[in-house]
Protein backbone atom coordinates (compact mmCIF):
# COMPACT_ATOMS: atom_id res chain seq x y z
CA UNK A 1 0.00 0.00 0.00
CA UNK A 2 1.22 3.54 -0.70
CA UNK A 3 1.15 5.96 2.20
CA UNK A 4 0.67 9.70 2.34
CA UNK A 5 4.45 9.87 2.69
CA UNK A 6 4.93 8.55 -0.83
CA UNK A 7 6.50 5.33 0.37
CA UNK A 8 5.30 1.78 0.38
CA UNK A 9 3.77 0.52 3.63
CA UNK A 10 3.64 -3.22 4.10
CA UNK A 11 1.77 -4.84 6.96
CA UNK A 12 4.23 -7.60 7.81
CA UNK A 13 5.28 -9.78 10.73
CA UNK A 14 8.67 -10.64 9.25
CA UNK A 15 11.75 -9.82 11.29
CA UNK A 16 9.94 -8.88 14.49
CA UNK A 17 11.67 -9.51 17.83
CA UNK A 18 10.74 -12.81 19.41
CA UNK A 19 9.07 -11.16 22.40
CA UNK A 20 6.41 -9.65 20.12
CA UNK A 21 5.22 -13.06 18.92
CA UNK A 22 2.49 -13.34 21.61
CA UNK A 23 1.05 -10.01 20.46
CA UNK A 24 1.11 -11.14 16.83
CA UNK A 25 -0.73 -14.34 17.72
CA UNK A 26 -3.30 -12.47 19.79
CA UNK A 27 -3.90 -9.92 17.02
CA UNK A 28 -4.58 -12.71 14.55
CA UNK A 29 -7.23 -14.42 16.64
CA UNK A 30 -8.89 -11.88 18.93
CA UNK A 31 -12.54 -11.06 18.30
CA UNK A 32 -14.02 -7.56 18.68
CA UNK A 33 -16.15 -8.50 21.69
CA UNK A 34 -13.03 -9.79 23.45
CA UNK A 35 -11.52 -6.31 23.32
CA UNK A 36 -14.47 -4.19 24.37
CA UNK A 37 -18.19 -4.28 25.03
CA UNK A 38 -18.47 -1.06 23.02
CA UNK A 39 -18.57 -2.09 19.36
CA UNK A 40 -19.18 0.16 16.34
CA UNK A 41 -22.76 0.77 15.20
CA UNK A 42 -23.79 -0.60 11.83
CA UNK A 43 -23.83 2.93 10.44
CA UNK A 44 -22.39 6.24 11.57
CA UNK A 45 -19.48 7.06 13.81
CA UNK A 46 -16.37 9.02 12.97
CA UNK A 47 -13.61 6.81 11.61
CA UNK A 48 -10.29 7.16 13.44
CA UNK A 49 -7.15 5.21 14.24
CA UNK A 50 -4.46 5.03 16.91
CA UNK A 51 -0.90 3.75 16.72
CA UNK A 52 -0.05 1.14 19.36
CA UNK A 53 3.71 1.37 18.95
CA UNK A 54 6.01 -1.14 20.64
CA UNK A 55 9.66 -0.30 21.05
CA UNK A 56 12.61 -1.69 22.99
CA UNK A 57 14.27 0.54 25.55
CA UNK A 58 16.73 0.20 28.39
CA UNK A 59 14.13 -1.63 30.47
CA UNK A 60 12.98 -3.91 27.67
CA UNK A 61 9.73 -3.75 25.69
CA UNK A 62 7.88 -0.46 25.93
CA UNK A 63 4.91 1.45 24.50
CA UNK A 64 4.81 4.99 23.13
CA UNK A 65 2.21 7.27 24.72
CA UNK A 66 1.50 10.98 24.83
CA UNK A 67 -0.27 13.28 27.24
CA UNK A 68 -2.90 15.63 25.86
CA UNK A 69 -2.47 19.32 26.62
CA UNK A 70 -4.29 20.46 29.73
CA UNK A 71 -5.99 23.28 27.81
CA UNK A 72 -7.86 21.05 25.35
CA UNK A 73 -11.66 21.08 25.46
CA UNK A 74 -11.82 17.28 25.59
CA UNK A 75 -9.48 14.66 27.06
CA UNK A 76 -7.35 17.42 28.61
CA UNK A 77 -4.28 16.02 30.34
CA UNK A 78 -5.22 12.43 29.49
CA UNK A 79 -2.51 9.97 28.36
CA UNK A 80 -3.31 8.23 25.10
CA UNK A 81 -1.90 6.55 22.03
CA UNK A 82 -0.98 8.85 19.14
CA UNK A 83 -3.89 9.00 16.73
CA UNK A 84 -6.95 10.78 15.48
CA UNK A 85 -9.65 10.96 12.85
CA UNK A 86 -9.12 9.80 9.28
CA UNK A 87 -8.64 12.57 6.72
CA UNK A 88 -9.89 12.21 3.13
CA UNK A 89 -6.31 11.79 1.88
CA UNK A 90 -5.82 8.77 4.15
CA UNK A 91 -7.94 6.70 1.80
CA UNK A 92 -10.53 4.00 2.27
CA UNK A 93 -11.60 3.41 5.89
CA UNK A 94 -12.37 -0.16 4.84
CA UNK A 95 -8.89 -0.58 3.41
CA UNK A 96 -5.55 1.00 4.27
CA UNK A 97 -6.99 4.28 5.53
CA UNK A 98 -6.61 3.49 9.25
CA UNK A 99 -2.94 2.51 8.86
CA UNK A 100 -2.16 5.72 7.00
CA UNK A 101 -4.07 7.80 9.52
CA UNK A 102 -2.34 6.21 12.52
CA UNK A 103 1.12 6.89 11.08
CA UNK A 104 0.21 10.40 9.90
CA UNK A 105 -1.27 11.39 13.25
CA UNK A 106 1.69 9.93 15.14
CA UNK A 107 4.07 11.97 13.02
CA UNK A 108 1.99 15.14 13.42
CA UNK A 109 1.72 14.73 17.20
CA UNK A 110 5.10 13.33 18.22
CA UNK A 111 7.43 14.02 15.29
CA UNK A 112 8.36 10.36 14.89
CA UNK A 113 9.68 9.21 11.52
CA UNK A 114 7.05 6.80 10.13
CA UNK A 115 9.63 5.12 7.90
CA UNK A 116 11.09 3.56 11.05
CA UNK A 117 7.78 1.92 12.00
CA UNK A 118 6.90 -1.60 10.86
CA UNK A 119 3.14 -2.13 10.97
CA UNK A 120 2.54 -5.76 11.91
CA UNK A 121 -1.17 -5.94 12.65
CA UNK A 122 -4.53 -4.22 12.87
CA UNK A 123 -6.98 -4.93 15.69
CA UNK A 124 -10.77 -4.96 15.23
CA UNK A 125 -12.54 -1.62 15.26
CA UNK A 126 -13.83 -0.43 18.60
CA UNK A 127 -16.24 2.32 19.63
CA UNK A 128 -16.06 5.25 22.02
CA UNK A 129 -19.73 6.10 22.73
CA UNK A 130 -19.07 9.45 24.43
CA UNK A 131 -17.32 10.86 21.34
CA UNK A 132 -18.80 8.71 18.59
CA UNK A 133 -15.37 7.66 17.32
CA UNK A 134 -14.93 4.31 15.60
CA UNK A 135 -11.30 3.51 16.41
CA UNK A 136 -8.95 1.09 14.66
CA UNK A 137 -5.87 0.21 16.77
CA UNK A 138 -2.87 -0.21 14.46
CA UNK A 139 -0.01 -2.29 15.87
CA UNK A 140 3.53 -1.21 15.09
CA UNK A 141 7.12 -2.17 15.88
CA UNK A 142 9.51 0.75 16.28
CA UNK A 143 12.15 -0.91 14.17
CA UNK A 144 14.24 2.25 13.81
CA UNK A 145 13.48 4.68 16.65
CA UNK A 146 13.58 8.41 15.97
CA UNK A 147 13.49 11.39 18.34
CA UNK A 148 9.99 12.27 19.59
CA UNK A 149 8.59 15.32 21.37
CA UNK A 150 5.38 17.36 21.31
CA UNK A 151 5.01 18.98 17.90
CA UNK A 152 2.42 21.43 19.22
CA UNK A 153 2.23 22.23 22.93
CA UNK A 154 -1.31 23.45 22.32
CA UNK A 155 -2.28 19.83 21.65
CA UNK A 156 0.34 17.65 23.35
CA UNK A 157 1.92 18.25 26.76
CA UNK A 158 4.53 15.50 26.52
CA UNK A 159 5.52 12.33 24.69
CA UNK A 160 6.89 9.40 26.66
CA UNK A 161 7.50 5.67 26.63
CA UNK A 162 6.30 3.22 29.27
CA UNK A 163 8.10 -0.09 29.92
CA UNK A 164 5.75 -3.06 29.64
CA UNK A 165 7.10 -4.22 33.01
CA UNK A 166 5.57 -1.11 34.60
CA UNK A 167 2.24 -1.82 32.93
CA UNK A 168 2.20 -5.41 34.15
CA UNK A 169 3.33 -4.59 37.72
CA UNK A 170 0.36 -5.36 40.02
CA UNK A 171 1.12 -2.31 42.17
CA UNK A 172 0.54 -0.04 39.17
CA UNK A 173 -2.89 -1.44 38.32
CA UNK A 174 -6.36 -0.43 39.52
CA UNK A 175 -9.93 0.02 38.35
CA UNK A 176 -10.82 3.59 37.40
CA UNK A 177 -14.26 4.70 38.56
CA UNK A 178 -15.84 7.38 36.37
CA UNK A 179 -18.44 9.74 37.89
CA UNK A 180 -20.96 8.05 35.58
CA UNK A 181 -20.34 4.80 37.44
CA UNK A 182 -18.39 3.11 34.63
CA UNK A 183 -15.50 0.94 35.82
CA UNK A 184 -12.49 0.26 33.65
CA UNK A 185 -8.82 -0.71 33.97
CA UNK A 186 -6.24 1.93 34.78
CA UNK A 187 -2.46 2.06 35.02
CA UNK A 188 -0.35 4.32 37.23
CA UNK A 189 2.82 5.11 35.26
CA UNK A 190 4.98 7.68 36.98
CA UNK A 191 2.91 10.85 37.47
CA UNK A 192 0.33 9.77 34.90
CA UNK A 193 -2.84 7.74 35.24
CA UNK A 194 -3.69 5.90 32.03
CA UNK A 195 -7.41 5.14 31.85
CA UNK A 196 -10.32 5.08 29.42
CA UNK A 197 -10.00 3.70 25.89
CA UNK A 198 -6.19 3.60 25.96
CA UNK A 199 -6.06 1.63 29.20
CA UNK A 200 -8.72 -0.74 27.93
CA UNK A 201 -6.70 -1.60 24.82
CA UNK A 202 -3.49 -2.04 26.82
CA UNK A 203 -5.32 -4.25 29.32
CA UNK A 204 -6.64 -6.55 26.61
CA UNK A 205 -3.28 -6.77 24.81
CA UNK A 206 -1.54 -7.73 28.05
CA UNK A 207 -4.23 -10.32 28.75
CA UNK A 208 -4.35 -12.02 25.36
CA UNK A 209 -0.58 -11.88 24.89
CA UNK A 210 -0.19 -13.75 28.17
CA UNK A 211 1.74 -10.92 29.80
CA UNK A 212 -0.84 -10.06 32.45
CA UNK A 213 0.09 -10.68 36.09
CA UNK A 214 -2.49 -11.20 38.85
CA UNK A 215 -3.57 -7.86 40.30
CA UNK A 216 -6.14 -6.53 42.75
CA UNK A 217 -9.29 -5.68 40.79
CA UNK A 218 -10.86 -4.32 43.98
CA UNK A 219 -8.35 -1.45 44.09
CA UNK A 220 -10.20 1.61 42.80
CA UNK A 221 -9.15 5.05 41.58
CA UNK A 222 -11.89 7.71 41.42
CA UNK A 223 -11.91 9.97 38.38
CA UNK A 224 -13.84 12.86 39.95
CA UNK A 225 -12.86 16.08 38.29
CA UNK A 226 -11.27 14.38 35.28
CA UNK A 227 -12.66 14.93 31.76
Amino acid sequence: MTSTYGKEITVSTEGLPEWLEPVVRAAGTVEPHQLSRFLPPETGGRQSAVLVLFGEGEQGPELLLLERAGTLRSHAGQPSFPGGALDPEDGDPEGDGPVRAALREAEEETGLDPSGVQVFGVLPRLYIPVSGFVVTPVLGWWRKPSPVAPVSLQETARVFTVPVTELTAPANRAMAIHPSGHRGPAFRVGPALVWGFTAGVIDRILHYAGWERPWDREREVPLDGRP
